[in-house]
């Protein structure tokens, strides 16, 4: 996959010179396409005629939504790649949405490009932010939307917060501190790639669905010494880190 369209430097333009010609060279790196997401369901001729009343919101979008979910799952494994960290020191704990002070901070030490940084934590930091006057209070965040799904509210601190329940500590105990690791990140860190799958020649119907940019491949099928539609919502893709120095952990102090 393309990273860089090219890779020119800038320099010092010398009239009596002229300008300097540069090779602009674009470059790549390998992404393993390893992950072959699958939910497949069967729907009855009854339960079809007489049940479901909403094909795609009540089975469809589901269907759909669990795959989405298991991508954010697989993405978040990447945060082992990851060696910068903040959220454990005084000024920037991670219960207090402040601690993304300390996040810009280590990204822009990185040169890190200040737009697309965003930062997604779980739900007991999550719950820690908002009891903060940034998020609880309106006026002080400057929306009057509410929040957002996923979204923790406004950008804050030149970070975009999200909320994910793949970071869960088990055995959480209200009130006490988290070993939730959450992370920090530019949206050139890491890569998220898909591949289309081929459309099968024997299915009665197969097409590509987009459902929150992802291309998703849906086979339906009837079975009929069961009577019953079959249907299939699949995808292929890889993830991988790109960059571990355009991210930073956001972890919790042990309990």
């Amino acid at each position: 996959m393309p990273v860089n369209a090219t890779r020119t430097n800038c320099i010092q333009y010398n009239r009596a010179n002229g300008i300097e010609i540069q090779l602009a060279a674009e470059s790549g790196i390998p992404v393993v396409l390893n992950h072959f997401a699958d939910v497949s369901f069967a729907v009855t001729s009854e339960e079809m005629t007489l049940e479901i009343r909403d094909f795609n919101d009540r089975l469809l979008g589901p269907a759909m939504e669990a795959i989405a979910q298991k991508i954010d799952s697989d993405l978040l494994t990447l945060r082992n790649d990851i060696t910068q960290e903040v959220g454990t020191v005084a000024g920037e704990l991670w219960s207090d949405p402040a601690s993304l002070i300390g996040a810009q901070r280590v990204l822009t030490q990185q040169k890190v490009p200040a737009s697309g940084r965003s930062a997604v934590v779980g739900p007991v930091t999550s719950a820690e932010w908002l009891k903060n006057d940034l998020l609880k209070r309106v006026d002080a965040s400057g929306t009057t939307d509410g929040l957002r799904e996923a979204s923790l509210g406004n950008r804050l601190f030149g970070i975009n917060p999200y909320v994910t329940n793949h970071i869960v500590v088990p055995n959480q105990v209200p009130g006490e501190s988290t070993t939730e690791v959450g992370v920090a990140f530019h949206e050139t860190a890491f890569a998220l790639v898909f591949r289309p799958l081929e459309l099968p020649r024997g299915a009665s119907q197969a097409s590509v669905a987009s459902y929150r940019g992802f291309g998703l491949r849906v086979v339906v099928d009837y079975d009929l010494d069961k009577k019953q539609d079959v249907v299939s919502v699949d995808c292929l893709y890889g993830v991988k880190t790109i960059d571990p120095n355009r991210a930073v952990l956001i972890k919790g102090a042990d309990k």
